[in-house]
């Protein structure tokens, strides 16, 4: 029987850890992933307009087989020096990939635009992403707030805030699956103009209000709506984030499992993978539960990474928290007053 893990997090999968820090003035925040050790990672990129830093060396082919850490950021551009942050604090622990003498910590980064979202983004000569991003590896531990927290503090959907959401699966393989996202999509995740999420049927225990399906399909399932329509090609927008399971895995192997979970972006968010979106997502391997999956075991591990990625794509929406001069309200804001 496949359940939710015990926190229904991506830290179910142990020697991971969850850090958030964010200027609720500028609305935009960093989330930080780290690793116990150094773990296996790959990267799909299957959006128009992403934002990254090292994911080339996510690669198959390439060197590097493992990372440090993992950061997703807001800022756009300027969110890029996150990595730095989070790569000081790693290098004050002696951890990174060695070169001689020298450790160098292997951080790679996405970021999502949040730069035109009602926060105050005069933050003098250097942005502050840097200082957040070493913040956010401080505070990082097995428990963490989602919905308007860390990358998700200044995220917009079409009509509502986004947020940062997680969701795990333990399968009957003994593998778990973890997904963390930071949702700021072009796109709407309800169905039409109902409050009904498009994840409805991955849903687990209620984790995003138990709204199901509904009862009556609206007219309009297959209206586009979308984030500042008339500025659409001009305004990125991004999903970004991260899958994550105990299984032993290759680069490769973790590369698919990042494609796996694409589909649970488009099954959560309409449209998706437009032009105008960064949509990215990691995969991370730690190999803790020393289950190697068998052939058999791959239908059941890409099913799942893209059935919790839809769940924590929803549960990031609706988890959001309204805050003075935002631009959207929050789902729950706006549904159940």
């Amino acid at each position: 029987m496949n359940i939710c893990g015990s926190t229904n997090s991506i830290t179910d999968i142990k020697g991971l850890k969850v850090g958030n820090a964010q200027d609720d003035k500028f609305k935009s925040g960093v989330t930080v992933v780290l690793c116990d050790e150094p773990m296996v990672a790959s990267v799909a990129v299957h959006g128009g307009g992403p934002g990254t830093r090292d994911t080339e060396l996510l690669s198959p082919e390439n060197t590097v087989e493992a990372i440090d850490a993992l950061v997703l950021s807001g800022g756009s551009a300027f969110g890029l020096d996150a990595a730095s942050g989070v790569q000081a604090y790693l290098r004050e622990m002696g951890r990174g990939f060695a070169v001689g003498p020298v450790h160098v910590p292997i951080v790679p980064q996405a970021i999502l635009f949040d730069l035109v979202n009602g926060g105050d983004k005069d933050w003098g000569k250097y942005p502050p992403y840097r200082e957040l991003g070493y913040e956010a590896a401080t505070n990082a531990s097995k428990e963490f707030k989602i919905g308007s927290k860390g990358a998700g503090t200044g995220a917009l959907v079409a009509g509502l805030k986004g947020g940062l959401g997680t969701a795990s699966a333990k399968l009957d393989s003994g593998i778990t699956i973890g997904a963390l996202f930071a949702v700021n999509a072009l796109g709407s995740p309800l169905i039409g103009d109902t409050h009904h999420f498009h994840a409805a049927i991955f849903e687990q225990e209620n984790e995003f209000g138990g709204h199901g399906l509904p009862s009556k399909m609206p007219n309009n399932p297959d209206t586009i709506n979308i984030k500042f329509r008339e500025n659409a090609a001009s305004v990125s927008n991004t999903t970004i984030g991260i899958i994550a399971t105990d299984a032993v895995l290759s680069k490769s192997q973790a590369k698919r499992l990042a494609i796996a979970a694409h589909d649970g972006i488009a099954r959560a968010l309409y449209p998706a993978h437009t032009p105008f979106d960064g949509d990215l997502v990691f995969a991370v391997a730690s190999g803790r539960s020393g289950i190697v999956p068998q052939k058999n075991d791959w239908t059941d591990m890409a099913a799942h990474a893209a059935n919790i990625t839809s769940r924590a794509i929803a549960n990031g929406v609706y988890s959001a928290q309204f805050e003075e001069s935002d631009l959207f309200p929050a789902y729950c804001e706006k549904f159940q007053k």
